[in-house]
């Protein structure tokens, strides 16, 4: 038996090691053209080699324009440059998060060369985010029922009180004020019984999530100024799944009037996409599923203020000062009883509220 050559052994081993690696690897000459990728880079990219090889990397993907600072960085440097939580953006709606590296290296004979590594935390951070949601999400239920149950006791004494004060006043001019009393403690108790959300449990059925949506395209239209657009990306492949119509459409026009009312400002050509498409194999929680719509709202609004972007989903939060705060809230104590989780990912011009709901467990 013959040798095989032991250079083209340790090119075969080497090849192999890089295409084991989750990190996408790139080898770039000055111009950028690709010399080599591996495996997990053809999937970032989305593209084989023969596709890739001698092309220009800011050809083949446009959302490649955002690294060109990092590689002169490499350039003048001549050293390794890192850039962490680099924005991807993503034309379905929802930016990849990625560090990044870019050595300039030598290898043989060649002229200096680059090597882009591209780590996708994306997953990483969403389970961090999501994990973080759900404990706020505990942690308001828990706020809410003890709130509640401080308030409502001494409202209902309070009213009570002032039912038979009313029942002794002979002068009609002085019922006024008790009704005044007994009108704003209703008010509270509806006001406390709104965040803690609906009593009952979920009546799940077989729905259409797009019929829900029309249905509320069609209301949001309705409320929206003259100069917003509002516009539908729908995925069609989505299958029925078992839902509680009435607790899905309010967690949907929730988020929806939260977006139109950031629209409102006079924003010059302000838009809405009511957008849907089919996830597989995501983890929410501890359960992993088959199959998850991803409803997403986004605008172009001014974006979700920094002071409050920890707290968004607490009771009582609110960016505007004419807010209740509560709309969000309710919308993921409402999704969380689907098994769901609500998202979000802002910045200036551009906010997208995503509700995960798994499609194969609810």
């Amino acid at each position: 038996m013959v040798a095989e050559p032991y250079e083209w052994v340790v090119r075969t081993q080497s090849t192999e090691l890089l295409d084991a690696l989750v990190t996408s690897v790139f080898l770039l000459d000055q111009e950028l053209q690709v010399e080599y990728l591996n495996a997990s880079a053809q999937t970032l990219l989305g593209l084989g080699p023969r596709q890739a090889y001698g092309h220009r990397l800011t050809d083949l993907i446009r959302s490649a324009t955002i690294l060109l600072p990092l590689f002169e960085r490499a350039r003048i440097a001549g050293e390794g440059v890192l850039q962490r939580e680099l924005v991807w953006p993503n034309a379905a709606g929802v930016d990849r998060i990625l560090n990044c590296a870019v050595t300039q290296i030598n290898i043989g004979n060649n002229s200096s060369q680059l090597l882009l590594e591209v780590e996708d935390i994306t997953h990483h951070r969403r389970l961090t985010r999501e994990n973080a949601l759900l404990a706020q999400l505990g942690g308001s239920r828990l706020m809410v029922r003890q709130l509640a149950h401080e308030i409502k006791n001494p409202l209902g004494g309070l009213r009570g009180a002032a039912q038979l004060l009313e029942r002794e006043l002979l002068d009609p001019h002085l019922r006024e004020y008790t009704r005044v009393i007994i009108s704003e403690a209703d008010r509270l108790t509806h006001l406390l019984d709104s965040m803690l959300g609906p009593a009952r449990a979920p009546a799940k059925q077989s729905v259409n999530l797009h019929e829900l949506l029309e249905r509320v395209y069609q209301l949001l239209r309705g409320e929206a100024c003259a100069h917003v657009t509002i516009d539908r990306d729908y995925d069609p492949s989505l299958p029925m799944f078992n839902a509680d119509p009435h607790h899905i459409i309010q967690a949907l026009l929730n988020l929806g009037r939260n977006a139109l009312q950031a629209l409102q400002a006079g924003i010059p050509d302000a838009r809405l996409i009511l957008r849907t498409r089919a996830l597989s194999n995501l983890t929410l929680g501890s359960q992993r599923h088959r199959l998850v719509a991803s409803i997403q709202f986004e605008d172009n609004g001014p974006g979700v203020p920094l002071e409050i972007r920890d707290s968004l989903f607490y009771p009582l939060v609110s960016g505007r000062s004419e807010g209740s705060g509560l709309g969000l809230g309710i919308a993921q104590d409402l999704v969380s009883r689907h098994a769901g989780l609500i998202e979000y990912d802002s910045v200036p011009g551009k906010t997208v509220f995503m509700i995960l709901l798994p499609m194969d467990s609810v």
